[in-house]
């Protein structure tokens, strides 16, 4: 059976982490298969949304250290190897076109939490909770992105906060600072999850992609004067293309667009 599951329908691909006697912890199979999934998402692929989850009770326990203590001492170069091979998970999620939506469950640990980080939009049950477990077993809490991304989202003393003590933050804090968007029992979640995909679906396929584009270089814009000329060049790319036509008509005419996603 595969480690990771992946099932698309309607311009999502729904993603599930598939190690549930391990609580999903990252061994190398898994995290090859997700670094090549989410490196092979372009422009051009069918799946438009992405909802990413974890099978039984936790999203992700982080790396499998039982997995890892199997093997001998490794050479610098062979651990610093390693180390892209996980951290170039996150970077392939955020520049991937796709917006990505977590369900997160039960624990998001070290890599569980990179993971949950990376991702656009977060959404928890009641037991999740999250902690950059990297500091509680020896390494630096900066790890696969997590020092670039929990202070943007929570701000420096919070991030510096759970970073420095391994804390976990429960799914009820997280929601308070705004990490994640909706507490629910999972089937809600799921259902949630869909209703996202579906208004994300209703943006023109260059819209969806330039939107999550500019969010990600807005969130470092040095200016607003950078960030308002950013802005400007997705609304004139936008206005260039049969879609916008048709999201206009549909919109007058109280239907569904039907988006083709041509350039032109």
């Amino acid at each position: 059976m595969s480690v990771l599951h992946i099932e698309e329908s309607q311009g999502v691909a729904w993603l599930t982490l598939n190690r549930p006697e391990r609580l999903n912890a990252l061994d190398d199979e898994l995290m090859t298969a997700l670094r090549e999934y989410f490196q092979s998402l372009t422009a051009q692929s069918s799946a438009r949304v992405v909802v990413l989850r974890g099978a039984g009770r936790a999203f992700c326990a982080g790396l499998d250290l039982k997995a890892r203590g199997k093997t001998p001492k490794r050479s610098v170069e062979t651990v610093l190897q390693s180390q892209k091979n996980v951290r170039d998970i996150m970077i392939a999620m955020r520049r991937c076109p796709q917006p990505i939506v977590s369900i997160v469950q039960g624990s998001a640990s070290g890599g569980g939490f990179a993971l949950a980080l990376a991702s656009d939009i977060r959404l928890a049950t009641p037991d999740a909770r999250f902690n950059a477990a990297f500091i509680r077993i020896g390494l630096s809490a900066c790890d696969v992105g997590v020092s670039y991304f929990l202070p943007r989202m929570v701000g420096s003393s919070v991030a510096a906060e759970y970073m420095l003590t391994g804390r976990f933050m429960s799914a009820q804090r997280a929601q308070q600072l705004g990490l994640v968007s909706q507490i629910d029992e999972l089937p809600a979640l799921e259902t949630e999850a869909k209703a996202l995909c579906a208004d994300m679906l209703r943006a023109t396929p260059l819209a969806l992609r330039l939107t999550k584009d500019a969010l990600n270089f807005t969130v470092d814009a040095p200016s607003l004067d950078a960030a308002i000329a950013l802005e400007d060049r997705n609304q004139v790319l936008c206005t260039q293309t049969p879609d916008f036509d048709e999201g206009v008509r549909a919109f007058l005419e109280k239907r569904e667009p039907a988006y083709t996603g041509s350039q032109g």
